[in-house]
């Protein structure tokens, strides 16, 4: 595995990071295509904002010159970028001065099946809900728990994603995606201001949606909402957009709005 710390190559990091002790940090997960980082300014303006949030230093310059060194040399593949707080003391006092911590880790494009984006895939219904915080909601940090035991609810192949909802049930997002309905030709992704990741992927959607005349809403939804829609599609910075097609006895067409957008995303995957 191709990996760098503070921008030399590396395997190993200090046992005093407050990644590892607390979680204190952020991650961008990075679609690396013939040695270009993909939808790099809408990564960095996450991070960015996540950094803003926590009140952690960032070199914007540094860590974008990083990226794009780090992705020439992994040529095709995922590039993460985890940025930490660096190191402390034990105990929870942010430790002054602050001087982040920048790991990039390389691996390999992942083998989706084709299938998932020609036909659609099946939801799994997740048990474990998304608890609220507005101070990190929408934000990638590093505390990803909810997510691992949601993934550990379903094993093998059948579902290729599972469905999370909030703690008062409103639908929100997949495990590892953003979510979104059609409904009377209006394309509808939740509000993520109390919880869940807002993904780049799920920005670039709006904004390609928005700029094709499309009528686009972000709000809560309802459960039942959700189960009455026309169209429901799943997406991420590295598959593009995934049909829905069955959730626990529900199912869906592949509609038009769905195909019209993947289509314009296809080139985010193969530029």
């Amino acid at each position: 595995m191709l990996s760098w710390v503070d921008g030399l190559p590396c395997d190993f990091l200090s046992l005093r990071d407050r990644g590892l002790a607390y979680g204190d940090g952020l991650f961008e997960t990075v679609a690396v295509r013939q040695g270009r980082p993909l939808l790099l300014d809408r990564h960095m303006a996450r991070l960015a904002e996540g950094c803003s949030r926590l009140s952690m230093p960032l070199d914007g310059s540094l860590i974008r010159a990083e990226l794009q060194a780090f992705a020439l040399e992994l040529g095709e593949g995922v590039a993460k970028l985890i940025v930490t707080r660096g190191d402390g003391l034990r105990g929870y006092a942010p430790p002054q001065p602050t001087l982040p911590r920048r790991i990039l880790q390389g691996s390999p494009w992942p083998a989706y099946p084709p299938a998932s984006a020609e036909l659609g895939v099946e939801l799994f219904p997740c048990r474990t809900r998304l608890a609220e915080q507005p101070l990190l909601a929408g934000l990638k940090h590093l505390n990803r728990l909810e997510q691992v035991l949601a993934r550990a609810e379903w094993q093998g192949g059948e579902y290729a994603e599972g469905l999370m909802r909030d703690v008062s049930g409103r639908v929100i997002e997949g495990v590892f995606s953003n979510l979104f309905l059609v409904k009377s030709s209006q394309l509808l992704t939740a509000d993520l201001s109390r919880c869940g990741v807002a993904g780049v992927m799920r920005a670039e959607i709006l904004t390609l949606a928005a700029g094709n005349g499309l009528a686009v809403k972000v709000r809560d939804i309802a459960y039942d909402e959700f189960l009455g829609a026309d169209e429901v599609f799943l997406c991420n910075s590295l598959y593009g957009i995934w049909p829905v097609r069955r959730f626990d006895g529900h199912d869906w067409p592949v509609g038009p709005l769905t195909r019209k957008l993947q289509a314009l995303v296809h080139h985010l995957q193969d530029s």
